[in-house]
């Protein structure tokens, strides 16, 4: 591992690993609680620090675990495409990599979709599983003008774009405030990283192997959600065995715009036995 590059906040160190002939950086809060570290799973085409709101709102004893999945932020472009079950093996290595046995996964969007797969193919070292504004990869869409947004990179190059079009694609506290969202500072990826995270989820879905995914899983979801209305968040529940469903007045950025409000449902959830 190379040391210390750069700092999010005094506590938490961020450095690059080089694993399976990848350059990650990672970034890493280390606390004095005797639960397993947070391995926090982000969203498409957003770097580790999009998290930060949510990380400042759970205690600071809490040691939380963040990756910029290959061609985001700073971690390089991969060579070649990957399906889901490479980036959790990836994801998986990594953890190696850092000296970390077992965690506790979230996943927000699309880093849903890697949390439902890391939590089925590694059962031993995922403890408990919190899946925020994501589906099952079959999704039950929101309006089809959002979803062709969602697809396209223009709100990463154009951060007046993205700001114009906040209201629209996350809903929620966006629809009143798009400008305060930090979230647009953090969007970073190459077009080919951004290319491969949409191809890993074309086709994917966690519905066959859903009823093996053991673990007790919080799933959050908002009601003013245009991007994965929450009805996605209800099959999830249908279909993973101890889940159970909290849906929040916001939209698909809820766990940034609702962070007060939803650290310390996620804290509780994590301190049961």
């Amino acid at each position: 591992m190379n040391a210390a590059l750069d700092q999010i906040d005094p506590e938490t160190e961020t450095r690059f690993i080089d694993v399976d002939g990848h350059h990650l950086r990672v970034s890493v809060r280390r606390g004095s609680s005797p639960r397993p570290p947070l391995l926090m799973l982000n969203g498409l085409g957003v770097r580790v620090e999009g998290l930060q709101p949510f990380v400042d709102a759970l205690r600071p004893d809490a040691t939380v675990i963040r990756v910029d999945v290959p061609g985001t932020g700073e971690s390089a472009s991969p060579a070649l495409p990957y399906r889901m079950w490479q980036v959790a093996r990836l994801t998986s290595h990594a953890l190696d990599a850092l000296g970390v046995e077992e965690v506790d996964t979230l996943g927000v969007s699309w880093g849903g979709a890697l949390a439902q797969q890391f939590a089925f193919q590694y059962r031993r070292r995922c403890r408990r599983l919190i899946l925020v504004s994501t589906a099952a990869g079959a999704l039950i869409p929101g309006r089809p003008q959002v979803v062709r947004e969602m697809l396209t990179r223009r709100r990463f190059d154009d951060a007046k774009h993205a700001s114009r079009v906040a209201p629209i694609i996350y809903g929620g506290k966006a629809r009143q405030a798009p400008q305060a969202l930090s979230l647009f500072d953090h969007m970073s990826t190459s077009r080919r990283g951004l290319f491969y995270q949409q191809l890993a989820v074309l086709g994917w879905s966690s519905i066959p192997f859903s009823r093996l995914i053991r673990q007790p899983t919080l799933i959050l979801t908002g009601d003013d959600d245009p991007v994965i209305p929450p009805l996605n968040g209800r099959l999830l529940e249908a279909i993973i065995p101890h889940a159970r469903l909290h849906i929040f007045h916001d939209g698909h950025l809820g766990l940034l715009t609702s962070a007060d409000e939803l650290a310390p449902i996620v804290e509780d959830f994590l301190d049961q036995p």
